[in-house]
């Protein structure tokens, strides 16, 4: 079955006592286990619009790592669209995250030397489409998210919230079924703040897209269908939600 092919009934994610662990180095060269996830259990299913929630030390950028494919768990499994990706090679890693994974981050990660266009269409190139496919593509999606007089600028010709979006349409152009968003809001106004929330609801509602995001503020998670809430590297609640 390819990652497109889901049924309705299988998890588009689902984790098993899934634990982290880190090597620091203590006194005497005597290493130092630091354990940040305990015994995550945890479904996902496509469509889904989900806010992870909990305090800095949490676990809660650590778990968005190894939902991203950039880490891997100590212990535990980790099905992505039926395939458990939990100790799969650098290579295997990688490749998931270019088909599958969608990541925005709160600090845009544009490429300063490059247009709106290029930024978008960048993805595409190194999944080997031409040039003129590519720049046609991150057209399209530029124009959706509302930056369609915007492509030839580059980032610092942009607002914090126009540059997002197109950090957004980066995230959409190789049509990812998962886009992982990480305190995507946290270099924005307020009302910038809630104008990239929105978009993100038209594309999870609109598109069926799924979306997991990390955040600190309620007003933000309110968004999100699904709250889930970490305290020192155990899930506490994880709840359905009325949302706005």
């Amino acid at each position: 079955m390819s990652d497109k092919d889901l049924t309705q009934n299988q998890p588009l994610i689902r984790v098993e006592n899934l634990c982290k662990a880190y090597q620091l180095e203590g006194h005497a060269n005597q290493p130092i286990c630091h354990q940040v996830l305990f015994d995550i259990n945890l479904e996902i299913h496509s469509g889904e619009f989900i806010a992870i929630m909990g305090q800095s030390g949490s676990g809660k950028s650590t778990l968005m790592n190894i939902l991203g494919c950039l880490d891997t768990p100590t212990s535990g499994n980790y099905w992505l669209a039926g395939r458990n990706v939990a100790y799969l090679s650098n290579d295997e890693l990688a490749h998931v995250r270019n088909h599958s994974i969608g990541f925005v981050f709160q600090g845009f990660n544009l490429l300063k030397r490059m247009t709106a266009l290029d930024n978008v269409a960048t993805p595409l190139l190194y999944a080997g489409m031409n040039r003129k496919e590519s720049r046609k593509h991150a057209l399209t999606l530029l124009q959706q998210t509302g930056l369609g007089q915007f492509t030839l600028h580059y980032p610092n010709q942009l607002s914090g919230g126009q540059q997002q979006r197109v950090a957004i349409s980066r995230a959409l152009v190789n049509q990812p079924q998962l886009i992982l968003a990480d305190e995507p809001t946290g270099n924005l106004d307020s009302q910038t703040s809630h104008e990239i929330m929105t978009l993100f609801k038209q594309l999870n509602e609109n598109q069926g897209i799924s979306i997991i995001l990390v955040t600190h503020e309620d007003d933000i998670a309110s968004y999100a269908n699904r709250l889930i809430r970490l305290k020192d590297g155990r899930i506490i609640q994880d709840k359905n939600k009325c949302t706005r």
